[in-house]
């Protein structure tokens, strides 16, 4: 599904259930993609308990940039793409997330979109070894739930427990998530599932 945004097309890779509980909406890191073990991972975990999933690659991926650029301009990309994949599917309940700097996208903009809750993959609290550069008001400023799942040797940190509604942090990971994917996915999925029953 090609999505056009103020600021370049996207791109929606979406993975239907019958039926489907919730829309979850995901998106990749900084130089990376949306088949990243961690988000394959989510999204077969996802489909398992009836979420239906849409993986969107920002435009400045698609135009081959490793880098996002302004916040602004990436925040109003995402937004118009989130949009544009709950035209496809209304009346869903939104968690949308992603992975490193897509887990700081799906915070900023949670409120703007409508989410309900932010899975956040990863998320880079500060830059390697320079903890002083907390990027920790983002996850406090989403204003929804926020599950966060992070390995304990992650050069970017590990958010503190009080600024999200979950934290997992899994052993021997680091910010690829990659050692054991699916302890990711079960992490969400159990997450998500559990949401999903208290709403009915």
């Amino acid at each position: 599904m090609e999505i056009v945004t103020p600021h370049g097309p996207a791109r929606a890779e979406i993975d239907p259930v019958p039926a489907p509980r919730f829309l979850l909406v995901l998106t990749h890191g900084s130089a990376g993609g949306v088949d990243a073990p961690d988000l394959l991972a989510v999204r077969d975990a996802v489909l398992g308990i009836g979420g239906l999933v849409a993986r969107v690659t920002q435009p400045f991926r698609l135009r081959g940039a490793r880098a996002p650029g302004s916040a602004v301009k990436q925040d109003e990309a995402w937004a118009a793409a989130v949009a544009e994949v709950r035209r496809s599917h209304p009346g869903l309940p939104l968690v949308q997330g992603g992975r490193s700097n897509g887990a700081r996208v799906a915070c900023r903009t949670a409120g703007a979109v409508g989410a309900e809750a932010v899975v956040a993959l990863a998320f880079p609290l500060h830059p390697p070894s320079r903890p002083e550069r907390s990027r920790a008001q983002e996850l406090r400023a989403a204003g929804v739930d926020v599950l966060a799942v992070s390995g304990d040797r992650d050069p970017f940190g590990v958010p503190a427990a009080e600024d999200v509604a979950r934290l997992v942090v899994l052993p021997g990971e680091g910010h690829d998530l990659k050692k054991d994917p699916a302890l990711v996915g079960e992490a969400v999925a159990g997450w998500l599932d559990s949401r999903a029953r208290a709403r009915r």
